[in-house]
């Protein structure tokens, strides 16, 4: 410990840089104390609106919601790390002879406030959601305790995760666990929504009987949850307290066994990160992540298919797709995220969470456009026309997205969110031409333009280089989706003429953007 605080020391001694001096800690302070000022009412107000019972049926899609959150940080943090120290101390300080331990020091501990702050928010969530019907600071305290907990045994499991292959399986064990349970309570709350709405429509006493039959044991639990005794939720704090303390304190014991390879990795994967966030161009990322899984890979030649140009152009995407079948399903299964937001009370987050989830989809095959706007050169000796291959790259984009559209309508109407107007999930086919147009022109957007102007608002300045940037393609796709955008603010009498309307404004959309490619 005491050698690598030396060598830190030494590093910052040949740094030119500003001491800090007692105006800048004074000017720190303030400013902390002005954001607590600023924000400690709004936050007080949030808690104090806690008190009180929870509504039951937001409970089970709030904490499937949760759960999906959860699973995704787990899996990013896999993904990432996320133990990673910058560039020349993964290249100078991780393969010298200092105690590797007190070398990941500092990055550990950045874990640990990161998990404390995500931590932190989840228990606002879990109390949001269960509600505090009597003692309302000691539940809070309860559910801030499960809260991080649950974030700190994650983070400590990823980091476990980066010494053994063993501790890898566990995360992707405990990943599939919270995804799978928050499967099952989207199921069960859209059976009870399914049997809720057969007994409102029918005054048989049989249907009553079989609805409540089916709706008994998953409101049981809702209830049991929302409803446990403080001494039950204080038990459930300890346990995962203590579960939380034993993972935290195998994974400091086992943090000087990271392997070298795996810190250089991360650490690559961190700079990635940190350059894509100073340039603003997250499209860079998309470029590492395909350098990074093409890399250790031995490619072999193989005969083009016996199709059209343009089709066989575009064949690598569709192939790049089939190869990664977990993937593909696990993209479709989130179509059921815009219902569970829709059934916790956040209808207006649902509707926009179709859009964006639509988009992200089709954006997820447009790999062989992006390639071409970054090299045109190669894209002109392959011989084939601009648009014939913008068409025929646009197929993937719009199947799975139109796909992925109508399972997410398909979802909300289900769940009730939808007005019974007609058959929403034929929205989604008829949007696709507009999402693969976005999807192709976010592909060949060029990268940020930092250049361009600031502009003064009342509320602070905004760069236009980065409003620009982010604007394009998401601006086609909204383009396209106005009739379903009226509809979904305008409860149209029926949906025909807005599945026209759509049809009409989905295609032109397509043929507008590949007509004018440049």
């Amino acid at each position: 410990m005491t050698a690598v605080r030396e060598v830190r020391a030494f590093v910052r001694t040949r740094r030119r840089r500003a001491p800090v001096g007692a105006l800048d800690r004074y000017a720190g302070l303030i400013m902390t104390a002005i954001a607590v000022a600023v924000l400690g009412r709004p936050v007080a107000d949030a808690v104090a609106g806690l008190r009180g019972p929870a509504d039951l049926a937001g409970v089970a899609p709030g904490v499937a919601v949760t759960l999906v959150a959860l699973a995704g940080g787990l899996a990013l943090a896999r993904a990432v790390g996320p133990v990673a120290l910058s560039g020349s101390d993964a290249g100078w300080l991780v393969m010298s002879p200092l105690d590797r331990r007190a070398v990941l020091g500092r990055p550990l501990r950045v874990l640990a406030v990161v998990a404390l702050v995500t931590g932190g928010v989840l228990g606002l969530a879990l109390l949001a959601l269960v509600g505090a019907p009597d003692h309302l600071v000691w539940r809070l305290v309860a559910a801030m305790v499960v809260g991080v907990s649950a974030t700190a045994g994650g983070m400590a499991l990823a980091v476990l995760a980066q010494t053994s292959h063993t501790w890898h399986l566990w995360l992707t064990a405990v990943v599939v666990a919270l995804l799978v349970t928050a499967a099952v309570a989207a199921v069960g709350t859209a059976r009870a929504s399914l049997t809720t709405a057969a007994v409102t429509g029918t005054t048989a006493g049989a249907a009553a009987a079989v609805g409540n039959g089916a709706e008994a044991p998953f409101r049981g639990v809702v209830e049991a949850v929302a409803g446990a005794p403080l001494g039950a939720v204080a038990a459930v704090a300890a346990v995962a307290a203590l579960a939380s303390a034993l993972l935290v304190g195998r994974a400091w014991a086992r943090a000087d066994r990271i392997p070298a390879a795996a810190l250089l990795t991360s650490s690559a994967r961190a700079g990635h990160l940190a350059t894509a966030a100073v340039s603003l161009d997250t499209g860079a990322l998309t470029w590492m992540a395909e350098d990074n899984h093409w890399r250790a890979r031995r490619l072999r030649s193989v005969r083009w298919p016996s199709l059209p140009a343009p089709l066989a152009l575009a064949w690598q995407d569709w192939l790049r797709t089939a190869r990664r079948p977990w993937r593909l399903a696990a993209t479709f299964a989130a179509a059921a995220l815009p219902a569970l937001l829709a059934l916790a009370g956040a209808g207006a987050v649902a509707g926009a969470a179709v859009l964006g989830g639509a988009l992200a989809v089709a954006a997820a095959g447009v790999s062989g456009a992006r390639r071409d706007g970054d090299n045109p050169a190669l894209a002109r000796l392959l011989g084939v026309g601009r648009r014939p291959a913008l068409l025929a790259r646009a197929l993937l984009p719009a199947l799975t997205s139109g796909v992925w559209a109508a399972l997410a309508l398909a979802g909300l109407s289900l769940a009730g969110a939808l007005p019974p107007v007609g058959a929403w999930w034929l929205m989604g086919p008829l949007l696709a031409p507009a999402l693969a147009a976005a999807a192709l022109r976010m592909a060949r957007r060029r990268p940020v333009d930092h250049s361009l102007p600031i502009l003064d608002t009342g509320s602070g300045a905004i760069p236009l280089g980065p409003v620009f940037w982010a604007a394009t393609g998401p601006d086609l796709a909204l383009i396209g989706a106005l009739p379903l955008v009226n509809a979904l603010m305008f409860t149209p009498a029926t949906l025909t003429a807005t599945l026209v309307a759509q049809a009409v404004t989905g295609a032109a959309v397509l043929a507008a953007y590949v007509l004018r490619a440049r």
